[in-house]
């Protein structure tokens, strides 16, 4: 795995991650994001339906926690979750959490991190940890981490405490790791802990990056555990003690206000659960990522999926989808339960290529919600993460041709 980049502009990274996957086939534009899935699918989708999206990322994630309570199963199997599960042509990225869900904190100990399928709390060591990798089988995965110090409450003692942990256990970790026939061709990634003490982050990704690590997942930065400025001074400070060569993926950010904020503080790579979360709340996402062409640069850019039908999208405010609206609903969604949208036959976004917008309309979206259809879910989601991954690629186009601060404007308006 390497990291090529091609521009470098106050902290922005611009570039490509090459040589991933076992015979180092994948690659993977940054910044950018991975492709989010739940016991290794795509939440509502089929994999012939998923494949009706072009240009997916080539980095799929799955989480040790959805696949823990399976370890038996994949460990029989021996030919790893990318086979059991039918996954085509796409690299393997194992997180320990679901980014998407919560679980119970406190379960913590000197040795041992828990996580939560659906049976209950499975506890896990470093070497079953590692045994659970070598069943899954994935081309990199991060370390086994205590990141449990996202609270605002949490003391200098327990954040050091966490920090140190998740240094003993990346050690033990790339021990058994360079002894694990299974995992050869596999790269692991370490992981910054520090809470939101800017010392310990410091401490954390300087210690860190003396590790043979092949990247660095950043952790503890989640929407809802502290303040926008806050994390984007603590990302900069980290990343500013982090190897230039080397990939940075951020846990728990989606927001795409926020994926700026953290481009802007030096973040290659992202998860890609938004477009789920949006799904669940019975949402679609409906933002305009498309900036007015410069006049010297227009036509030397691939277009984005809205250009590429010659329209902008149409774009609503928060305001207007009525006081009703789901809990944690951003501005960047229309709240399609909302009775405005029983008689609008609009696509959900004008110019929008993917399947749902090109054969449906907002009112029909709308019935499927209220009477609880399945097929709700899966349109949704096939526009939800069509929208998000062509809001990436405008954001590398914006990146390329000097006009962040363009797009961002743009984007917030």
């Amino acid at each position: 795995m390497k990291l090529e980049l091609s521009k470098v502009v106050r902290g922005c990274r611009l570039g490509v991650l090459t040589g991933i996957g076992q015979t180092g086939q994948h690659s993977l534009e940054v910044p950018g994001c991975l492709l989010y899935t739940r016991c290794a699918t795509v939440p509502h989708l089929t994999q012939d339906t998923l494949h009706t999206l072009s240009s997916l990322p080539a980095v799929t994630q799955v989480t040790l926690d959805s696949l823990a309570e399976h370890y038996e199963v994949l460990e029989e199997f021996k030919e790893g979750v990318r086979k059991f599960s039918g996954l085509h042509d796409t690299a393997l990225y194992c997180s320990l959490q679901d980014p998407a869900a919560t679980c119970p904190t406190g379960h913590i100990t000197n040795k041992t991190v828990s996580v939560w399928g659906s049976g209950g709390r499975i506890e896990l060591t470093v070497a079953k940890f590692m045994a659970m990798q070598a069943a899954i089988l994935p081309d990199f995965y991060q370390s086994m981490a205590d990141g449990e110090t996202r609270q605002a409450n949490t003391s200098r003692k327990r954040v050091r405490k966490a920090v140190d942990r998740t240094l003993a256990h990346l050690d033990e970790c790339l021990i058994l790791h360079h002894k694990t026939q299974e995992l050869k061709q596999a790269e692991i990634f370490g992981v910054v802990e520090g809470g939101d003490i800017r010392e310990e982050r410091v401490r954390s990704a300087r210690e860190t990056a003396k590790r043979p690590v092949a990247g660095f997942v950043l952790d503890g930065f989640q929407s809802a555990a502290m303040e926008q400025d806050l994390r984007r001074q603590l990302i900069t400070a980290v990343t500013t003690e982090l190897p230039q060569e080397k990939p940075r993926l951020l846990q728990g950010v989606g927001r795409p206000d926020e994926v700026i904020e953290c481009v802007e503080a030096g973040v290659d790579l992202f998860e890609g659960f938004f477009p789920f979360q949006v799904t669940e709340r019975g949402c679609a996402l409906c933002f305009n990522y498309i900036i007015v062409p410069d006049p010297e640069t227009a036509g030397t850019s691939p277009p984005t999926v809205l250009e590429s039908n010659g329209e902008s999208p149409a774009v609503e405010k928060l305001r207007e989808n009525g006081d009703s609206s789901p809990e944690n609903m951003t501005q960047f969604e229309l709240n399609l339960k909302d009775t405005r949208y029983r008689e609008d036959f609009r696509p959900l976004v004008e110019g929008c290529g993917c399947y749902c917008c090109k054969n449906h309309k907002r009112a029909y979206i709308h019935h499927l919600l209220v009477t609880n259809e399945l097929l709700a879910g899966v349109l949704l989601m096939l526009h939800n993460t069509a929208h998000y991954l062509g809001f990436f690629r405008a954001l590398r186009e914006a990146m390329a041709v000097d006009r962040l601060q363009d797009f961002k404007t743009r984007l917030l308006q």
